[in-house]
């Protein structure tokens, strides 16, 4: 089963945000088979934005964490068709336009999977369904992602 990161998970994998998402997001990580994890490529740019903006990091250090993502998992890239679709999703569903674009992504690249608390936990569209893994209730395609 393929799985989409939104960037929250990120931010909190980089220490960013209280203790214990920051904790959950990096045992999540650990434990996510590493050869079913998709990056959009919009999580990583906007990854980069929290980092040198919140964070207070340098340029540096910010394409460093970055780059190292990109390392450890494959990034998929926006095009056209996933914009377009994006759209269709601020009108249809109200999506703010860059999250639209990251479902729109993780769909074009047959994710099962969104993890994310930025949108409604349990929305699917396209076969992708969004998980918020710090909900109190694990929804059950985590669980069996997770083994």
């Amino acid at each position: 089963m393929r799985v989409a990161l939104d960037t929250n998970i990120l931010v909190y994998a980089e220490g960013l945000g209280d203790e214990v998402r920051c904790g959950l997001a990096l045992r999540l990580i650990e434990q996510l088979p590493e050869n079913s994890v998709i990056l959009p490529a919009q999580t990583l740019g906007e990854l980069a934005r929290v980092l040198t903006g919140k964070a207070k990091r340098t340029p540096a250090a910010a394409r460093d964490a970055v780059l190292g993502w990109s390392d450890s998992f494959d990034v998929a890239d926006s095009n056209w068709p996933a914009f377009q679709a994006a759209l269709d999703l601020t009108v249809d569903h109200q999506l703010p336009i860059w999250d639209a674009l990251i479902l729109a992504v993780a769909a074009e690249n047959k994710c099962r999977l969104l993890l994310s608390e930025d949108f409604q936990n349990g929305f699917t569209w396209r076969g992708v369904t969004v998980v918020d893994p710090f909900a109190s209730q694990r929804s059950p395609l985590l669980i069996g992602l997770l083994g």
